[in-house]
C-alpha cells in the first residue's frame, strides 16, 4: 500500500505559483491510531530544497514538526542529491524537481497537524518558509494553500507598517545572472596565451604557408585554411561532450568533480606537475602513437584529412596547451552552472587557437611581420609555470577549507601568492638563472612586466592586514572568504558596521539620527546575502554610504531563536486556520511578506522612519546597480521632509 501511495503522489502534477515549493500530503491508516503520512514537495525549475539532514554551519535543513502526533521509525522516501557548496564549504544534500517522504506517526486525533520549516534557493535568492498542514485521517489528499499574507489578521498590529509610496513594491529590481559569455571570454583569453607558447607559435607560419603553396589557387588555399581553423574549434568543443552525458545522468557530478576533497588534492598535484613541466624539468606528452595515427590520416586529400591535421596540432602541442586547457576545464567545472559552461570555455579556447590560421590565410603578407621564434617563447612558458603554481594553491585551499584544517586561511594563502609572484618578478629581472634557457640579456618588456607584477604584489598586501575595507574585490571568490581568517572580529554585524537586529530599535535610532533606514532582509544561511556583503558592501563608496548615511537594520528570517512570550502572536488566515509566531525568524519573515509582498532574500528596502518607501526595493544584483540604487534612495531621503520629528530616546 505504501508503494502505491508513493506512486500516486509522484505522478500527481502540482502547479507552482509564487512559492517555488508546493506541498501536498495524505495519510493512510496502517493500524489503529497509526498512519503512514506521505508528504510531497513539487519544486520549481532551477530551485533546490535542502534535505532534513545537513551538517551544522550550512543552510537550514528541512524540519518536520508533528504538532499532535508522534513520529515512529525513520523518514523514508526520496534520496537527496549531494554536492559540495563552496560558499558553505561543505557537502550538502538537496532535492530537485520533486520529493516524496513517508513517515509513520501515531495519533488519536481525527486530523494530523504538521509544520514544515524549510529553506530553498535558486541561483540568485533564497527563501525561508514554514507551512502548516492539517491532514485528514480519512485518506483524502490536501494541498498547502498559497495564502496572501497581506490579507491576514494578527492578534495585534505590531508587525503591520503604515507605508507610503507602496507602488515601488511592485517594481523591485530583480536579480541578474551572469552569462556563459564570461566563460567563453575566459576560454578565448586562455587560447590566446596558448598561441604564444613554443609548441604552437612556430606552427602558425608553417601551416598557413603550406595551405597557400600546396593549393591550386588562392581561393582553394583560403577554403582549406578555414576548414583547418573550424576543425580546431570543433575538436576542442567535442572534448566537452562527455561532460554533457555526465550532467544528464547526475546534475551534481560536475560540482562534485571540481570540489571533492580527494579530487582537489589530485588537482593540486596535477597543477604542480604542470608548473614543473613549464619550468623545464620534464615534458608532458601524449602517446606518440596518437600523433602518428592522426598524422597518417591527415595525408588524405579530403576535408577529413584537414580535420586530422588539426587533430595532429592538438596532440603535438599538448605539452603547452594541456596545462592551460586543464585550468580552463577545472575552472569551468567549479563555476555555478552546467556542462554548457564547459562547452563555452572550450569554444573560446579553440576559437582563439584557430583564429590566426584562418585570418592569416586572407592576409599572407602579415606572416613576414610576425616576431621570430626565440628566447621570448621560453620566457612565456616559464611564466606560465608560475601561474600554474598559483592555481595549484587554490585546489589545496579548497581541500583545506572543506576539512577545516586551518592551514591556509585567507592571509596565509595571499602571502604565499605574493611569494610566488615575487619569484616570478625576480626571474623576469634575470634572476633564478637555472630557469633560463639560451638567453643573453633581460629585455625591456620583461622588466616592464616584472614591475607590473610587483605592483600587483603591493595590491595583494592589502589582503594580509586586518582591514575590512580592502578585501581584494578584483579576486573575489578566488582566495578563501574573508571569514576564513587568522583575525577575529568582535562585531556580529557585516563588515563591523553598526546594525540593529530589531526593527523598532533600529527605527528609533533612525529618528534620533535623522537618517533613512536600510532594511536588510537576510538569513544566516543565505548564500547571496554573503556575496552582497563581501563583494558589494565592501566597495569603498558603498561602505561609506552604509556607515555614514543610513541606519542598517538586518532582520534574519531564518533565526530560530525563540521569541519572548510577550512578543509571540497568532496569525489568523481567511480559511479559519491559525499559526503562532514563536521564533525570531518567523516574526521577520512574516513582517517582510506582510509589508513588502516578498519572501525572498536578500531583499533591501530604503525607507524613512515614517514609512515612506524611497525607491523600488532591490534583490541580489550587480555592484553598479546596487550603488546607483543606494545613491538614489539616499538622495530621495534628503529631498523628502521627515514626517517623524527627531527626539532623544535615551
Amino acid at each position: 500500500m505504501r508503494h502505491l501511495l508513493l506512486f500516486l503522489l509522484v505522478v500527481q502534477s502540482l502547479c507552482a505559483q509564487e512559492n517555488p515549493i508546493q506541498w501536498s500530503a495524505q495519510a493512510q491508516q496502517a493500524e489503529e491510531n497509526t498512519y503512514d503520512v506521505i508528504l510531497k514537495a513539487s519544486i520549481q525549475e532551477n530551485w533546490k530544497l535542502y534535505d532534513v539532514n545537513l551538517p551544522a554551519g550550512g543552510p537550514l535543513p528541512t524540519l518536520l514538526i508533528w504538532n499532535n502526533a508522534t513520529a515512529i521509525g525513520a523518514l523514508e522516501g526520496s534520496t537527496p542529491k549531494t554536492g559540495y557548496d563552496p560558499i558553505f564549504e561543505m557537502e550538502l544534500a538537496y532535492h530537485l524537481e520533486e520529493l516524496v517522504w513517508v513517515q509513520s506517526v501515531k495519533t488519536s486525533d481525527d486530523n494530523i497537524s504538521i509544520t514544515i520549516e524549510y529553506q530553498a534557493c535558486d541561483d540568485a535568492i533564497c527563501i525561508f518558509r514554514d507551512e502548516t498542514l492539517i491532514i485528514p485521517t480519512d485518506g483524502s489528499l490536501i494541498n498547502a494553500s498559497n495564502r496572501d499574507l497581506t490579507t491576514i489578521t494578527l492578534a495585534n498590529d505590531s508587525l503591520k507598517l503604515e507605508l507610503s509610496n507602496t507602488a515601488f513594491l511592485d517594481d523591485s529590481v530583480s536579480a541578474s545572472n551572469a552569462s556563459w559569455w564570461r566563460i567563453f571570454i575566459l576560454g578565448l583569453f586562455g587560447g590566446f596565451i596558448a598561441l604564444l607558447t613554443p609548441c604552437v607559435f612556430p606552427l602558425i607560419p608553417l601551416t598557413v604557408s603550406y595551405f597557400s603553396k600546396s593549393s591550386v589557387s588562392r581561393g582553394v588555399g583560403i577554403r582549406r585554411s578555414l576548414a583547418y581553423a573550424f576543425s580546431i574549434i570543433a575538436i576542442y568543443a567535442l572534448l566537452s561532450l562527455p561532460f554533457h552525458f555526465l550532467d544528464q545522468l547526475r546534475p551534481e557530478v560536475l560540482n562534485t568533480i571540481a570540489t571533492n576533497v580527494v579530487l582537489n588534492l589530485i588537482f593540486f598535484a596535477v597543477f604542480l606537475a604542470f608548473a614543473l613541466s613549464f619550468f623545464g624539468l620534464f615534458d608532458l606528452t601524449l602517446p606518440a602513437s596518437w600523433s602518428s595515427k592522426s598524422d597518417s590520416a591527415s595525408t588524405r586529400s579530403s576535408y577529413l584529412g584537414i580535420f586530422f591535421m588539426a587533430l595532429t596540432l592538438a596532440v603535438v602541442s599538448f605539452s603547452c596547451t594541456g596545462p592551460i586547457l586543464g585550468s580552463l576545464l577545472v575552472g569551468s567545472l567549479t563555476a555555478d552552472g552546467d556542462a554548457l559552461q564547459l562547452t563555452a570555455g572550450m569554444l573560446g579556447f579553440g576559437t582563439a587557437l584557430a583564429l590566426p590560421f584562418g585570418v592569416l590565410s586572407f592576409f599572407p603578407s602579415v606572416l613576414n611581420k610576425l616576431p621570430k621564434s626565440g628566447g621570448w617563447l621560453h620566457h612565456v612558458k616559464v611564466s606560465l609555470g608560475f601561474v600554474e603554481l598559483a592555481l595549484a594553491l587554490k585546489f589545496l585551499s579548497n581541500a583545506d577549507m572543506v576539512q577545516n584544517f586551518g592551514i591556509l586561511p585567507r592571509e596565509v594563502f595571499i602571502a604565499i601568492w605574493m611569494l610566488i609572484l615575487l619569484l616570478w618578478a625576480v626571474y623576469l629581472f634575470g634572476g633564478l638563472r637555472f630557469l633560463h634557457h639560451n638567453t643573453k640579456k633581460t629585455s625591456l618588456s620583461q622588466k616592464g612586466i616584472a614591475v607590473l607584477i610587483i605592483l600587483f604584489v603591493v595590491y595583494l598586501a592589502q589582503g594580509v592586514v586586518p582591514n575590512q575595507q580592502t578585501p581584494l574585490r578584483a579576486l573575489s571568490g578566488f582566495p578563501p572568504p574573508t571569514f576564513y581568517s587568522i583575525y577575529k572580529t568582535e562585531s556580529d554585524c557585516p563588515l563591523n558596521l553598526d546594525c540593529y537586529k530589531d526593527f523598532e530599535t533600529g527605527k528609533a535610532a533612525a529618528i534620533r539620527q535623522q537618517k533613512p533606514i536600510l532594511l536588510d532582509f537576510t538569513g544566516w544561511a543565505c548564500v547571496n546575502c554573503r556575496k552582497v556583503e563581501e563583494n558589494i558592501w565592501t566597495m569603498p563608496e558603498v561602505y561609506a554610504l552604509l556607515r555614514d548615511e543610513v541606519v542598517l537594520i538586518s532582520l534574519y528570517v531564518d533565526d530560530r531563536k525563540l521569541l519572548d512570550d510577550s512578543d509571540q502572536q497568532t496569525i489568523n488566515y481567511e480559511d479559519g486556520s491559525t499559526r503562532k509566531l514563536t521564533t525570531v525568524g518567523q516574526k521577520w519573515s512574516t513582517f517582510q511578506a506582510l509589508n513588502f509582498k516578498s519572501v525572498s532574500q536578500p531583499y533591501y528596502v530604503l525607507m524613512l522612519a515614517d514609512g515612506t518607501i524611497l525607491n523600488p526595493p532591490v534583490q541580489y544584483t550587480d555592484a553598479a546597480t546596487y550603488l546607483a540604487w543606494l545613491k538614489e534612495g539616499i538622495a530621495a531621503s534628503k529631498s523628502t521632509q521627515a514626517l517623524v520629528p527627531a527626539f532623544n530616546i535615551d
